[in-house]
């Protein structure tokens, strides 16, 4: 016998919905909710309908995206994933505002946060001070919020997408390890440490010097806010307090000032620089041998990823929307 098709009743039953409603998403009349249509297309899709399901959703949903102005290279590349992800998924009609927010300025972005009250979800990439989460806290309870590229402690987010920066930080103290050789005093140059992604890039890197490699001695973390400039003033002021340093954990922006400086000192050649995020300056640097290696979270792969997970989380897309934890890659001047 053939098979039964499987009926508009039979997809309201498993969804645990009206037949009208079923009825209204399958034939695209609109006037129904954005989660309950997301569950009537997905449940339509899992029964193996007899339906063209991958149309445009009627209702456009609204996401809200809070990160650094593209002055920062790696917030300009996820800026640059946010609109390409977009775009290849446009038929979800899920419409994303980028807002830009100061990461020196936590209780400005507190009040950006609870501004996103009327949009459907929000992605945010944001220091993790006490007043930001507290606005995600009291946000997350009406729309899923995704973070990315870097978590916020005990906020009610949906998801994380991002790097495992512990692992990262290991990494970077193996490479810092594995190129000074016989040891050394270095210091970590961070942007700030509200942020969660670089204490746990600076508590991975401090375990592996201490586990392996004890001739490594970490002097100093120092902090930039961020600021672009600041990170050449810090190293000019580390060198001039120790110039037997030997070695750089760079963790945010700043990576041209910071070689400048060394370059000023006289001291680009012997000293080991390693840092995050391979922007086309970083490569430029790979390239020239004048920084030693660059650790990558491929922000174009993770921006897709958020699109991806939040419009899970708005029944846009079939699946879960989980945290998922993105792989690093290593480059040297070889394979920048």
């Amino acid at each position: 016998m053939a098979a039964r098709k499987v009926s508009i009743t039979d997809v309201a039953k498993a969804a645990g919905v009206s037949t009208a409603t079923v009825d209204r998403v399958l034939n695209n009349r609109g006037g129904v909710r954005a989660d309950k249509e997301g569950l009537v297309l997905a449940t339509a899709r899992a029964l193996g309908i007899d339906r063209a399901l991958d149309r445009t959703p009627s209702r456009a949903l609204r996401v809200a995206v809070l990160i650094q102005p593209p002055v920062n290279p790696f917030h300009a590349a996820l800026r640059e994933g946010i609109d390409l992800a977009a775009r290849m998924y446009t038929a979800l009609n899920v419409q994303f505002f980028v807002h830009h927010i100061d990461p020196r300025k936590p209780a400005a972005i507190a009040a950006a946060v609870r501004d996103c009250r009327s949009y459907d979800g929000l992605v945010i990439t944001s220091p993790d001070d006490i007043r930001v989460r507290e606005a995600v806290a009291v946000l997350s309870r009406k729309i899923p919020v995704v973070t990315l590229a870097t978590d916020l402690t005990d906020c009610g987010r949906a998801a994380y997408i991002g790097p495992d920066d512990r692992q990262a930080g290991r990494v970077a103290g193996e490479l810092m390890g594995l190129f000074l050789r016989t040891g050394g005093r270095v210091i970590i140059i961070a942007g700030s440490r509200d942020i969660i992604g670089h204490r746990e890039r600076e508590e991975g890197f401090r375990a592996v010097l201490s586990e392996r490699y004890p001739d490594c001695s970490l002097t100093a973390v120092l902090e930039t806010g961020e600021n672009q400039e600041e990170a050449g003033r810090v190293v000019e002021i580390a060198f001039r307090d120790d110039p037997g340093l030997r070695g750089i954990y760079h963790l945010s922006a700043g990576a041209m000032p910071i070689v400048s400086m060394l370059q000023r000192l006289g001291r680009v050649d012997d000293t080991v620089v390693i840092t995050h995020e391979l922007t086309p300056d970083r490569r430029m640097l790979l390239k020239s041998r004048k920084i030693n290696a660059v650790i990558d979270q491929r922000p174009l792969l993770e921006a897709r990823l958020a699109v991806e997970t939040i419009s899970k989380l708005l029944g846009r897309l079939p699946g879960d929307g989980v945290s998922i934890a993105t792989e690093i890659q290593i480059f040297l001047s070889e394979n920048a």
